[in-house]
């Protein structure tokens, strides 16, 4: 004889708790996407909507004849006008490179891997303190103290060594390329340190220890594990401050002595100007034809910056490709 057992029916989702949590999870989750899919379309329509006012703003200035534009362009018609202009800006922001990403790959060194660890806290604040500060300090720093400090120093440089090109034609004070490269550098230097800090503290512990279980020395075991990780995060940190520094406007205007001319030589002043600076002093004295061409030469920037950026991203997954890291 068998007894009937009764049949215990499961629960149903929508009167468990634990559905109602579920329900509210896809909800924040539907939620969530829909946020950050209308940033990332924000941030999209933002571009487009700068690209095509410089396009539409410019159009006239590359329509234009060169008798149009001769009192705009001081006679040398668009592109050779903008020529210059945009060799002084690659070329500060190239010097402002070079001196910039080997300082800043010793100093997130120093603070991840050498520093007292209380130490390597108050220096990883100061950094980040010093990426806070607005550009016209730094040209104000750049004028007030930079200039009369280095001057000595340059004039022995072309004295010296003035048979070379670059290090010729020194006059004080110091409103040159190189004076303006180095206040770059100095502007640049705590995004790039900052970023690079981050990437060598992600480096995994297990191949630092790996590295120093097989004898090597501290900067051996940097060299084999710390560096090629952190390849990847040197080259974004270095094309992040090659792309603030394209842009710089103030620190630019106020250290170095305009120009119009394409040549290396670092000490002269009056011999480059670069495209940010030229559109803060010329725009508010100009009008007509002469702002179409002032934004023309902003879109070159725009093109020049929207290029470097997508190079260091390509640079990037091309490394990823080889090395894992992203």
């Amino acid at each position: 004889m068998t007894s009937a057992t009764p049949r215990l029916s499961p629960p149903s989702p929508a009167s468990s708790g634990l559905g109602g949590e579920s329900r509210s999870g896809r909800f924040g989750n539907r939620l969530f996407a829909a946020i950050s899919t209308g940033a990332g379309v924000t941030i999209l329509i933002a571009l487009a909507a700068v690209a095509a006012f410089l396009l539409v703003r410019a159009w006239p200035a590359f329509t234009a004849s060169p008798g149009e534009v001769a009192d705009a362009t001081q006679g040398a018609g668009f592109w050779g006008y903008v020529a210059p202009l945009a060799f002084g800006t690659v070329l500060s922001s190239a010097i402002a490179l070079v001196i910039a990403v080997p300082l800043s790959i010793g100093i997130a060194l120093f603070i991840s891997h050498y520093a007292p660890r209380r130490l390597a806290s108050g220096l990883g604040y100061l950094i980040d303190l010093l990426a806070a500060i607005p550009s016209v300090v730094f040209g104000l720093w750049g004028m007030a103290f930079l200039q009369p400090l280095i001057s000595p120093v340059l004039e022995w440089l072309s004295s010296t060594l003035g048979f070379i090109p670059i290090f010729a034609g020194y006059q004080a004070p110091a409103r040159n390329v190189l004076t303006a490269g180095i206040v770059l550098a100095v502007m640049i230097m705590p995004i790039i340190t900052a970023t690079i800090r981050e990437v060598f503290l992600q480096v995994p512990r297990l191949h630092e220890e790996a590295s120093l279980a097989l004898g090597a020395t501290r900067w051996e075991m940097i060299r084999q594990a710390v560096l090629p990780f952190g390849k990847s995060g040197i080259i974004s940190a270095s094309m992040l401050g090659l792309g603030r520094a394209l842009g710089e406007t103030m620190a630019v205007l106020m250290v170095l002595s305009p120009g119009f001319a394409i040549n290396f030589f670092l000490l002269k002043p009056g011999q480059h100007s670069s495209i940010a600076a030229n559109i803060a002093a010329q725009f508010p004295e100009s009008s007509g034809i002469a702002v179409d061409v002032l934004i023309a030469t902003g879109l070159i920037l725009f093109i020049l910056t929207f290029a470097v950026n997508l190079l260091a991203r390509w640079i990037v997954a091309r490394r990823a490709q080889f090395d894992g890291a992203n």
